[in-house]
């Protein structure tokens, strides 16, 4: 960092994306046919994608849902066979569409591509969470949300019919996790719960009465359908087994479909323990910093509560979180636009919201294409908490906006002239998208801006939560031993042999920072989601042996910036592809013909 200014210093210039303009292909109108298949099939990804030509509605979480989704994906297949690649983009698109739909087509010919519900990311939140992101301005906007509520109690039906199917016939979901997401529809329910937020919302007083009461009753209607979802699954889990763990066979197939890429349980396992234990090295030399005088093993946590009980790190309200939050990424964007990397006037409107539910997450929704709706970045603040801590949260900005998630996502959205709507706008891969995301965060720290010891605190306590995850995720999920070597990391979970919930609470009680509420989401997400948490740090780790692999091969002509430059030209691919992406373009002529294989059982 250039500490006369404040900024950082500017590596190589920024120049534009590598791929220039180019013609549609053949394989472009393929991946657009296959986008459009994909959002006939849910109407309400269309409205949020603000493509909204399918109608209303939802996906079809029914029991013939999945079947229709899988024919989809093999017509692509079929299309895709005997097309000759016209381009390196071409060749990346057709990587990419063969490795996501193989490892769905994989996960359906198992019976494992129907509807598991879960705390975070199942239809419970994806019916509710469309209404997030549409606009609540004009009598127009409001039409398409009553239009949305009309059409959710048979999505609700619908889901009910799934779930009770896929309890016969697998995949299973175990009880606690019912039970979980029974307590988040009832709030979602609630009087003031989500669905009556709507209703509360400044334009609804400007409605006409027609319009206002349709909206009232389109709300009364959702929440007596979540009202009775939430009486079903719990029904439901009156007979479902405890059981949360998945077993090692569905596990590898999870990874894949989180990371795209073949990694090996057993061996990301024992990198997760390592990673665990340099991190909390690096926290114990940054509480050294903090606290020089303090002895002893709680260090990290004298450390961490002295930071939380300075006022000049506290923000109380939401208010105060949200201008913030917003100032910190401003700041961000103003300091790595033009330098570190190009982020066009667009590309600059971030909007930081607290969200409408309180389950404690933080989360980022992209821009529509046209940027009319910017990325958004969003806080969902538990009840009862009023106070904020700044050394924390630090980093969590940057990983949802720039160099994080809305840098990602802008830039992708804004490759209209390289890049067709499928990669631009649909394809996300959590390895990629979320490992980025942490990658992003260790630049920040390297460029100088975590320099403050509670600030950088903050960002050592988010990858240590990484870790911990990518640790009891694989270790609960494939029935491994727990760690012993590791000592007091485990908490009280040291005496356990093998990975359960109890254990599994011990070890993140130690390991994460965070309140009560927001840590119990967190553990019920690991046992719940297999393969999506440690997604993240597996991720990072790929990106930071992708850099390090171009740096080696350009030699003295590396620059980051032309690495970044490259990379996030390329959208939001599985991992695997990712590197056949890089491959490709750091040395063309090695491979200029050179095309993926189709999917198949064993890809």
């Amino acid at each position: 960092m250039n500490r006369s200014t404040g900024a950082p210093t500017p590596p190589n210039p920024v120049v534009a994306a590598p791929h220039g303009p180019r013609e549609p292909s053949r394989i472009d109108g393929i991946a657009d046919r296959h986008l459009d298949r994909l959002l006939a099939l849910d109407p309400s990804w269309a409205i949020e994608l603000n493509a909204p030509t399918h109608g209303w509605g939802y996906a079809d979480y029914g029991p013939d849902g999945a079947g229709a989704r899988h024919q989809a994906l093999m017509q692509t297949l079929r299309e895709l066979d005997g097309v000759p690649p016209a381009d390196d983009v071409d060749r990346v698109t057709e990587h990419a569409l063969r490795e996501r739909i193989g490892v769905a087509a994989e996960l359906h010919e198992q019976g494992l591509s129907g509807t598991r519900i879960n705390g975070i990311s199942s239809p419970v939140q994806k019916i509710r969470e469309a209404f997030d992101n549409l606009p609540k301005n004009t009598e127009d906007d409001w039409e398409v949300i009553v239009r949305q509520l009309a059409e959710l109690p048979a999505t609700v039906d619908g889901l009910i019919r799934g779930i009770r199917a896929r309890q016969a016939d697998g995949p299973v979901t175990a009880a606690p996790q019912l039970i979980h997401a029974a307590g988040q529809a009832e709030s979602y329910a609630a009087e003031h719960g989500s669905f009556m937020g709507l209703t509360h919302r400044p334009t609804v007083a400007q409605l006409p009465a027609t319009m206002q009461e349709l909206l009232r009753s389109g709300v009364r209607e959702a929440r007596k359908a979540y009202t009775e979802l939430a009486g079903e699954l719990r029904e439901i889990a009156r007979t479902a087994p405890e059981d949360m763990a998945v077993g090692m066979d569905e596990y590898r197939l999870r990874l894949r479909e989180y990371t795209g890429a073949g990694l090996d349980p057993v061996e990301s396992f024992e990198w997760g323990i390592d990673q665990l234990r340099e991190v909390v090295d690096e926290m114990e030399q940054t509480a050294r910093e903090i606290l020089p005088e303090h002895a002893g093993r709680d260090r990290i946590a004298a450390a961490m509560a002295a930071l939380d009980a300075d006022p000049y790190r506290q923000l109380h309200g939401r208010h105060e979180l949200v201008a913030w939050m917003q100032g910190v990424s401003r700041h961000a964007i103003g300091q790595l636009a033009g330098t570190h990397f190009e982020i066009t006037d667009p590309m600059r409107n971030l909007e930081c919201r607290i969200a409408p539910t309180t389950d404690g997450g933080i989360y980022y929704t992209p821009p529509s294409e046209d940027f009319e709706r910017p990325g958004r970045m969003w806080w969902s603040v538990p009840e009862g908490t009023d106070v904020f801590h700044t050394w924390r949260e630090r980093t969590t900005v940057y990983h949802e906006g720039v160099p994080g998630h809305h840098l990602q996502f802008a830039t992708s959205v804004a490759a209209a002239g390289s890049l067709n709507a499928w990669r631009r706008i649909a394809l996300w891969v959590s390895g990629h998208g979320e490992g980025w995301a942490l990658y992003a965060e260790r630049l920040m720290a390297q460029w100088g801006f975590l320099d403050d010891p509670g600030d950088r605190m903050g960002m050592l306590n988010a990858q240590r939560m990484r870790a911990a995850r990518v640790v009891f995720d694989i270790g609960f999920h494939c029935g491994l031993r727990v760690p012993r070597e590791i000592g007091p990391l485990l908490g009280a979970a040291q005496g356990a042999h093998r990975w359960t919930p109890e254990a599994g609470w011990a070890f993140l009680k130690e390991n994460i920072v965070m309140g009560e509420a927001s840590l119990r989401f967190e553990w019920m997400r690991y046992m719940g989601w297999p393969g999506q948490a440690p997604s993240y740090q597996l991720g990072q780790r790929v990106w930071e042996n992708a850099r390090d692999s171009w740096a080696e091969a350009a030699g003295l002509g590396f620059s980051l910036a032309g690495f970044h430059r490259h990379a996030l030209s390329l959208g939001s691919l599985g991992l695997d592809t990712l590197n056949y992406a890089l491959d490709l373009m750091r040395d063309p002529a090695t491979h200029p013909t050179r095309r993926p294989g189709p999917p198949s059982a064993a890809s």
